[in-house]
This record gives C-alpha cells, sequence and structure tokens, in this order.
C-alpha cells in the first residue's frame, strides 16, 4: 500500500511529498529525494503545452512502484520524497533533505541551480540524478564527479537530429535561432552537429524576442504576415532547423515559411528523450501503467524522473547497499545496465557520467525514426555518435 503525507517545510517554501513504500523491517532502506525546482516559465504558445501540475513527479511515482516491485523479494524498501521548490529556496531544500539523512537526490533543475545543488551535496557524499538539465557545460567543463546525467545533452539532441536530415539526403540548413541565451547555445549545438556529420549551413537568422503578449485574438494573424517576410531573403535551404529552447517562436515557423521547407529542431520534426506515441521495444507497457496510473500521457521529463529512479533501484539491486559511494562504483562500472525502452540495455560514459541512449524523432502524433541511425558506426557502440565522445570530451572522471 502506497502511503502519502504532504507537508510544507517551514521557511523554505518547498513542498515535500513522501511517497512511501519501504517495509518497516526491509533489511536496506533507500530513500531518495526528487528536487524539482520550478523556475515559473512564461505560458507556451500552444495551451496544448502546458505542463501537468505533477510533471516529473509522477514518473519518480511509477518508477518506485517498479522499484519495490524487485525490493519486496530482497529486502529493500523504497522511499520517495517529491520536493517542489523555487531556484532561490532549492539550497535551503536540499539542506533540509540532507539533514534528514537523504544521501540520494534526483534533480530537475536549470544548469546554475543544479552546480549549486551538486557541490553542497558532494560535501556530505551524496548523489545527484540530472534528471533536466541538457546544458552540454554539465558534461564538459563543468562536469561534476558526483553528478550523473539522465536528460539527454543539446548535443545529443542535435546530433539525433542531424544524422536523420544527413541520412535523407537534407544537408544545407537554414538555422533560425531566437535570441535569448538558451536558444543560442542549441544553435550553437546544431551547427556543432553539421560540422560533425557533413551537412552545410547555408544561413543563420535570429528572430528577436521583443517580449510582449505572445496569445493573443490576433496573434495568429500577425504571425501569418510576418514570419514569411522575415524568412523571405533567405539563402537557398532543404531545411530549416529552430533553435527555440524558449519556446518564443518555434512553433509559429512550420506552415508559415517562405519557400516550402521541412522544419525541424525545436519545431516541427522534433528530437525527445521519450513520446507519447512511441510503442517500440516494450514501451507500451511503461506507457500504459503510467496512463492507467496517472490518467494522462508520459512527458519527457516523467520518463527521466522514471529513469533516474530506476537507475538507483537498479544499482542497490545488484550491490544490495543504499551507500552513495558503492552505488557510484558500480553505475560507473562496466557491469552496469539499464533496461529503459530504448531497444537496448543503457549504461553511462565513464568520462562524463552521460547517460548513453537512444533519442526519438517524432512529429507531434507519431515517431518517425529513432536515432542513432544504423549507418553510422562507432568503434564501441552507436549511442557513442551521439553527443560528446571521449576524444571530443573535456571532462575526464576516468
Amino acid at each position: 500500500m502506497k502511503l502519502r503525507a504532504v507537508a510544507l517545510c517551514a521557511g523554505l517554501g518547498a513542498l515535500v511529498v513522501p511517497v512511501i513504500a519501504a517495509a518497516n523491517d526491509a533489511k536496506v532502506t533507500v530513500t531518495t529525494s526528487v528536487i524539482r525546482v520550478d523556475t515559473n516559465p512564461e505560458l507556451p504558445l500552444s495551451r496544448l503545452d502546458i505542463p501537468p501540475e505533477d510533471d516529473a513527479f509522477a514518473g519518480a511515482e511509477r518508477a518506485e512502484a517498479d522499484n519495490a516491485t524487485t525490493g519486496r523479494f530482497l529486502g529493500h524498501g523504497y522511499e520517495t520524497r517529491l520536493v517542489d521548490t523555487t531556484p532561490e529556496e532549492a539550497l535551503a531544500a536540499l539542506e533540509a533533505e540532507l539533514a534528514e539523512g537523504v544521501r540520494l537526490f534526483v534533480t530537475l533543475a536549470p544548469a546554475d541551480t543544479l552546480l549549486a545543488l551538486a557541490d553542497r551535496a558532494a560535501e556530505d557524499g551524496a548523489l545527484v540524478m540530472n534528471a533536466l538539465a541538457r546544458d552540454n557545460r554539465l558534461r564538459q567543463s563543468e562536469c561534476r564527479a558526483n553528478v550523473f546525467h539522465i536528460a539527454p545533452s543539446r548535443a545529443m539532441l542535435a546530433d539525433g537530429l542531424a544524422q536523420y536530415l544527413v541520412w535523407k539526403k537534407w544537408s544545407e540548413w537554414l538555422i533560425v535561432e531566437g535570441s535569448n541565451e538558451s536558444d543560442k547555445l542549441m544553435a550553437e549545438s546544431y551547427a556543432r552537429a553539421a560540422r560533425k556529420f557533413g551537412a552545410e549551413i547555408a544561413e543563420r537568422m535570429v528572430f528577436e524576442d521583443t517580449g510582449g503578449a505572445r496569445r493573443t485574438d490576433s496573434g495568429h494573424v500577425l504571425v501569418q504576415r510576418q514570419v514569411p517576410v522575415f524568412m523571405q531573403e533567405a539563402d537557398d535551404h532543404d531545411v530549416v532547423v529552430v533553435a527555440d529552447e524558449s519556446e518564443y517562436f518555434g512553433a509559429y515557423i512550420p506552415y508559415r515559411t517562405w519557400v516550402p521547407r521541412p522544419v525541424a529542431g525545436d519545431a516541427g520534426l522534433r528530437v525527445r528523450s521519450w513520446h507519447p506515441a512511441f510503442e517500440g521495444w516494450g514501451a507500451t507497457q511503461l506507457q500504459r501503467r503510467f496512463e492507467r496510473d496517472q490518467g494522462r500521457y508520459m512527458t519527457d521529463r516523467d520518463y527521466q524522473a522514471w529513469v533516474a529512479l530506476r537507475v538507483i533501484g537498479e544499482a542497490v539491486t545488484r550491490t544490495d547497499s543504499a551507500d552513495p559511494a558503492t552505488l557510484r562504483d558500480y553505475i560507473r562500472s562496466d557491469a552496469f545496465e539499464i533496461a529503459a525502452f530504448k531497444g537496448e540495455a543503457l549504461s553511462f560514459r565513464p568520462w562524463n557520467q552521460q547517460l548513453r541512449q537512444g533519442v526519438l524523432v517524432a512529429d507531434d502524433r507519431l515517431i518517425v525514426s529513432v536515432s542513432p541511425q544504423q549507418e553510422f558506426l562507432h568503434q564501441r557502440t552507436r549511442l557513442d555518435t551521439l553527443g560528446f565522445d571521449e576524444p571530443e570530451s573535456d571532462c575526464n572522471l576516468n
């Protein structure tokens, strides 16, 4: 039976929900805190994209139930604490969890907040699973020995898209990027992927974020006139690659370009870690379990939180321990692998502790392809064609 209790941490502004499935007589008790840092982003362009209130937390609950299924036979009990906080209160929330004896964390936080949490957690020997931040620098110059990356990096997503576009022989790209910092970083990842896989960048254009209302009664009329004019003078290209992590303009690009071209990237054909239409390699089982319990589709954040907790559960199962140092050594080892409905067992790159995984190339309704594409070979595993391979890495945790 799963018991839930809700308490507001006094003075922290962090909502903590313990989800308890551990037997009182368990020989190993595994307590993990899932810290979700809410940044109050702008409303998405489409009301269909408003995230559910339990985004990521629902995936964590599903993972705890899956971990408990195996744990019951091995004498392992699991307690998952759901912590909802803000960037300003995130460190205080972490301190409260450390004071409760928690040494295993799953974070859904922007890069700078993640680094602050990870550095403080390291002081107490705690492990952190990054289930959200995609910043390349977290896998490169600012990597941390106590952080494992579940979320794919921008480089992995861009490489996955590039492989498919090159396979399609859409080799001339028009990159349209937003003016916000995250958009620029994503655009750089697309440019890097183009160089890596032999595509050509016909031109890079910047769509300025001028602020103001983005969802108005007349919005579609203005966009219908503005976007084609904006793209009228663009150089010849096979495909438009949109870099719009801030979700300011990308959804407006498909069907409004000056010349008829496919749109990919952060609009149109997108690359994701998960998709509600995905049914390959037994994924339907996970989709149906999640939908039965939550009454909605599984999001990327749900999936990434689920994988993070399943990584912990798998390591506990194999080591018969909840000690962070023991778990870290095993997760980094050649013996570790996790089944995550991606067609093959997944493992971590020891040089930067990024989870190797395939990525889904999809539109709004269907999976179009899965990268890495079969034609792109690697001496170790094709999964290492996505993101920073060891010779490219500025991080060496070996």
